[in-house]
Formats: C-alpha cells, sequence, structure tokens
C-alpha cells in the first residue's frame, strides 16, 4: 500500500498520540470529575477556568477525534498509537474500571482497523498520575498488570523495515526517579525492579544496533530523555536516532515553551506537579539530541485546536530521510 506521493518500495506510516477516549463508565462520572474533591473555591475556580479555556473544554466527548481519524486516515502499512488511551478519570490509571474499559475500547477500535501492523506505546495515563488539582490517584502496579496483560501492551516493542528500525519504551518505567511522589512507598521497590528490567531490555536492543541501520524512537513523555541518555548503549546510538516521537505535552505550543524555559531550576515550594515539571524543565536541554518531534494530542488543546496526527513515508534503504506529514 503507498500513500500518493511516495515511491514504490517505500513504507508508510499513520503516528497518533494521546487519544484519551472515555468509553461508558467513564463518562457516567460527568465532565465536573476533575473538580469535585478540590476544596479550595479559588483553585477550583481556576481549574475550571484552565480546563475551559486553555487545556480541554469535553475532556470525555474525546471519542469523536478518534472515529474521525479512523475515518480520515488512508491505507497505510502500519500504525503506531504512542500513549494515554484512556481518559483515566480516577487518575489511578487501568487499575481503575472505568479507564480499563475506555482503554479496551480504544485499543479494541485500531486494532480492528490495523490488525496486527499497529503497534502500542505505554503512557503515563495506563499506569495513573495525580491529578493536576487536587492531588487524586497515582501510579499503580495494578494498572501495570492490567496495560501488559489485559491489553496485551508490551514494555519494550521493535518493528524492522528494512534498514530503520521502530523502538517503542516504557516512559513511566525510564523516568521513574522524577515520579517517586506519584507512587505509594509500598510500591516503589516493585517498580523499581520493574524498571531494572526494562532498562536491560533497552540497553540490549541499542547494544544489537548495526552502524547500518536508523531509529526512529517512540517514547510518550520526553521527561524519560534524559535518563535514557545516561545510558551508555544509547548514548553511542544517538547519531543513529533520526527521530524520537514523543506525546504527551498535547500541542506543540507546550513544546516551544518546554524549549523556552529548558534549563530553569526546579520549583519545589509550589507543590508536587510544579516541583515535576519545573524538574523536567530543568533538564529539557537533554530532549534535543533525540531529534524530538511531537506528535500532539488529536484533539490539541483548546486554547489552539491544533490537535492531529501523523503519516510517515519511509524509504526503507534509508537513503532518503523519513517524510513526515502532520495532518
Amino acid at each position: 500500500m503507498r500513500m500518493d506521493d511516495s515511491a514504490p518500495g517505500d513504507i508508510t506510516l499513520a503516528i497518533l498520540s494521546d487519544i484519551h477516549h472515555a468509553g461508558p463508565l467513564e463518562q457516567a462520572r460527568g465532565e465536573d470529575y476533575e473538580f469535585h474533591h478540590i476544596a479550595n473555591p479559588l483553585l477550583r475556580f481556576v481549574a475550571r477556568a484552565y480546563r475551559h479555556l486553555v487545556w480541554l473544554r469535553h475532556p470525555l466527548d474525546q471519542g469523536r477525534q478518534l472515529d474521525r481519524f479512523l475515518a480520515e486516515i488512508g491505507p497505510v502499512d502500519y500504525a503506531v498509537a504512542n500513549g494515554d488511551y484512556a481518559c483515566d478519570s480516577a487518575y489511578g490509571g487501568l487499575s481503575d474500571p472505568g479507564a480499563l474499559q475506555s482503554a479496551l475500547e480504544c485499543l479494541g477500535k485500531l486494532r480492528l482497523r490495523f490488525g496486527n501492523r499497529i503497534r502500542f506505546t505505554i503512557g503515563d495515563h495506563e499506569l495513573g498520575k495525580l491529578s493536576l488539582f487536587g492531588g487524586r490517584g497515582g501510579m499503580r502496579v495494578a494498572s501495570w498488570h492490567c496495560a501488559t496483560q489485559q491489553l496485551g501492551l508490551q514494555p519494550l516493542w521493535r518493528l524492522p523495515l528494512g534498514r530503520y528500525l521502530l523502538i517503542g519504551v516504557a516512559s513511566p518505567l525510564i523516568a521513574l526517579p522524577a515520579l517517586q511522589g506519584d507512587i505509594p512507598p509500598e510500591e516503589w521497590s516493585a517498580w523499581q525492579v520493574l524498571r531494572k528490567v526494562h532498562l536491560a531490555e533497552i540497553r540490549a536492543v541499542f547494544d544489537a544496533l548495526q552502524p547500518h541501520q536508523r531509529v526512529l524512537l517512540f517514547c510518550h513523555d520526553p521527561t524519560a530523555l534524559p535518563f535514557l541518555g545516561r545510558e551508555d548503549a544509547v548514548r553511542r546510538c544517538l547519531p543513529q536516532i533520526e527521530r524520537t516521537i514523543i506525546g504527551h505535552l498535547h500541542s506543540r505550543l507546550i513544546l516551544w515553551k518546554s524549549r523556552l524555559l529548558s534549563g530553569i531550576p526546579p520549583i519545589r515550594f509550589l507543590g508536587r506537579n510544579v516541583s515535576r515539571f519545573s524538574a523536567a524543565l530543568h533538564e529539557a536541554h537533554f530532549w534535543w539530541p533525540f531529534h524530538v518531534l511531537l506528535c500532539p494530542a488529536l484533539s490539541g488543546t483548546e486554547l489552539l485546536n491544533d490537535g492531529g496526527y501523523y503519516t510517515v513515508v519511509l524509504d526503507p534503504t534509508t537513503h532518503r530521510p523519513a517524510r513526515f506529514d502532520f495532518h
């Protein structure tokens, strides 16, 4: 299958990210789910204004964007979904029955369309995270088991396409030291074991990389990239990484701000989320050697209406660089 302006022998790819589909159980919680547990009226007002004007006005109504993608996308050889499949309205990841139902519906639609030609990357909302306002939720080991067993997601996946090698990694495991505040103390050691295993798998893949191969790396959250860059096996192969496709930020405006604020000192006195964001920005200059490309959320943001997806044309001989087209 070829896109209209690809050459014979080219391989075509679709990339989408941050779908945040809400199934019936999550929709039943109502669009005010984010505000019920915010006791401070002023903070509740700020949260509502942020959601209404900047981020996403109707967070439980994003399934239509997935349906629109499936209706629009033409014939492609492969597809990659780069994380965050459910709305995660309870902030506990897939251990919440509502989020699990949403993710099963989302992946079911994608698998029905692409069959075994689609790969799925694990995002932060698969595992849970603290809410931006109110401090609810967090990462849960039970969500990891739901993601890998019930959804069949692979922490690390590989897809060789000629001289290209597509690699998907689990950013929450890689960035685990930055996420410790999101994890119950009694689960910390279990997460550390999972991270150790995952990093060993990543080292093995990059150690086996051949000099002629070029890499497209899929990593949902760029917070993981500085940790990846500290791995000798990965650092040696940086010249072979043509692009690292990230999600998580939802909008290219956020990526632009990340470049602008790169290197700021961590801010420790304004709560857990500000501390985490500022610590990630402190090391954001380590993102750029990975040749980062953001695939925004399908819905983008309310402020800019800037969502979409990518199609890619790959020359399997690598004589031509991969061509990314945004839709």
